[in-house]
């Protein structure tokens, strides 16, 4: 039996109902299209969202980057031009600056860690005006080597104007050089021992 003869077997009411059902189904397939394009364009809108929402955090990740970056290249740049000695050091700031260092003190090396160490020399000042220290101390710590105050102890001289005592302690601070790796040194090891073969 056919589709036709069987709905032509069907009772008005039963037809009636599969009208209803069919205009159901058409209406839902019709409006399906629509939801689904909506759907997907949320669906795509979202995506968009997470991805400049990415490419933000990656934006703000790189600037945060690059000011490490910087501050590590200044702090290598500033250790990549050894200290002098500090005795000699000071005694030309201090010219500069036209006070005299009376009385210095150097004081053991300590180390910092694993990289650096600190060498650092005490002096004494008599009777030095307050802007000639200014000078001295700004001298000092704009130097451009990795130099700087560690301590300072500044005293008035009685009724005496603008005269002052002073004991300073100037720190210098050395970087030492990385060690090579393990792989590197044994591979220039070898290397080494190549070159004092004989030839064959």
């Amino acid at each position: 039996m056919s589709l036709s003869e069987r709905l032509a077997r069907l009772e008005p009411r039963e037809r009636r109902l599969l009208g209803i059902l069919g205009g159901v189904l058409g209406f839902m397939a019709f409006l399906a299209v629509p939801i689904a394009i909506a759907a997907t364009v949320h669906s795509q809108a979202n995506e968009n969202d997470a991805l400049r929402e990415a490419i933000s955090s990656i934006d703000d990740a790189r600037a945060k980057v690059e000011k490490v970056q910087a501050a590590r290249d200044a702090v290598t740049a500033r250790y990549a031009q050894p200290a002098p000695p500090l005795a000699a050091f000071l005694s030309k700031i201090a010219g500069e600056a036209q006070v005299e260092i009376p009385e210095s003190q150097d004081r053991q090396a300590l180390p910092h860690g694993k990289r650096y160490t600190e060498r650092s020399t005490k002096i004494t000042l008599r009777k030095v005006g307050m802007l000639k220290l200014i000078h001295l101390m700004e001298g000092i710590e704009k130097s451009g080597h990795p130099v700087t105050l560690s301590s300072l102890n500044i005293r008035k001289r009685g009724s005496e104007p603008d005269s002052f005592d002073v004991d300073m302690v100037v720190s210098a601070f050395d970087r030492k050089a990385p060690e090579p790796k393990k792989a590197d040194a044994k591979a220039a090891a070898s290397g080494d021992a190549a070159a004092k073969e004989p030839a064959q």
